[in-house]
């Protein structure tokens, strides 16, 4: 178990040595609750840069589905800041105390959370993008594909919020553990990511099970021309979360006439790779197109 949290550490880092005092001027709130679960107080923070332009950015901190608030690198933030963009760091429930299912209500609570409190963190309600990397990736896309209006009847007027967010880019994100590397390469749990089963919870013991669960826990599966622009950067090399499983959404999306989604390739490129700041800049333009509707610089194309 603790090889899996220092690798799950290691991820969330996203291989960046970026420091916090390389951003611009910002201001931080730590901590603030979003929600709770058993007793467990669910937390995000809260970076606004000084030249703050009224839209919010959701951030996955999230590696091997887990999640800590020592994991976030406000540096890795700076092209966001700089385009003025107010970043929300969210800290889920980590497994193994909770599973994929659940860590997912998670991030419906924080959009709905956001969108409720959008006033007070001056950003619009109605314009909200969310990024992160590998399992911050998955939680980003599983945001575009299955987000959607709260209860109507909801006693907490958060709960009555949509979880839809407005635009996406992220990193190797998984997509569809039924067939990870190939067709038919199972991966619920098992085989390629068997290391992080206990994110994936009971549901993983049968070959039956699997195959059901698979499809509940994967965004290609409720992909929909309803998807909001989304942007992945993913390196051809990556051992862990293979290519093509952003190969297979995208296409799969294209299929079915979403909107703008691009593929862009890193060659030679592992699970991570030290100036992926860099690449924090062409999702900064992507924000700036897809959420503000500035032509700008155009995102680099991908294949």
């Amino acid at each position: 178990m603790k090889s899996i949290r220092v690798l799950a550490v290691l991820l969330l880092g996203i291989c960046s040595v970026t420091r916090a005092e390389d951003a611009p001027a910002f201001k931080r709130t730590e901590d603030i609750i979003y929600g709770r679960k058993f007793g467990t107080a669910l937390t995000l923070d809260v970076i606004q840069p000084s030249n703050t332009n009224g839209y919010g950015i959701l951030f996955m901190v999230s590696g091997g589905f887990f999640s800590s608030h020592e994991a976030i690198n406000v540096g890795f933030y700076k092209p966001l800041l700089n385009h003025g963009y107010t970043v929300f760091a969210v800290v889920h429930g980590s497994q193994p105390r909770f599973i994929i299912p659940e860590i997912e209500q998670d991030i419906h609570r924080a959009v709905r959370f956001l969108r409720w409190n959008a006033a007070k963190y001056g950003i619009r309600a109605d314009k909200l993008g969310i990024t992160g990397g590998s399992a911050g990736g998955h939680l980003s896309l599983t945001m575009a594909t299955e987000a959607g209006p709260g209860k109507s009847d909801a006693k907490d007027g958060i709960d009555r919020q949509s979880s839809a967010v407005q635009a996406v880019a992220c990193f190797f994100p998984p997509t569809d553990f039924l067939n990870w590397s190939r067709p038919g390469d199972d991966a619920v749990g098992v085989g390629a990511v068997a290391q992080f089963q206990p994110a994936f919870g009971p549901r993983t013991a049968t070959a039956e099970s699997r195959q059901i669960y698979g499809q509940e826990i994967s965004p290609l599966y409720f992909l929909s021309s309803n998807l909001p622009p989304t942007l992945i950067i993913h390196g051809d090399a990556d051992k862990l979360v293979p290519i093509y499983q952003s190969e297979m959404f995208v296409k799969r999306a294209r299929e079915m006439g979403a909107p703008p989604v691009k593929l862009v390739v890193r060659e030679g490129k592992d699970h991570g790779w030290p100036d992926m700041v860099k690449d924090i800049e062409i999702f900064a333009d992507w924000f700036d197109q897809h959420l503000r509707g500035m032509k700008g610089n155009q995102t680099e194309d991908g294949k």
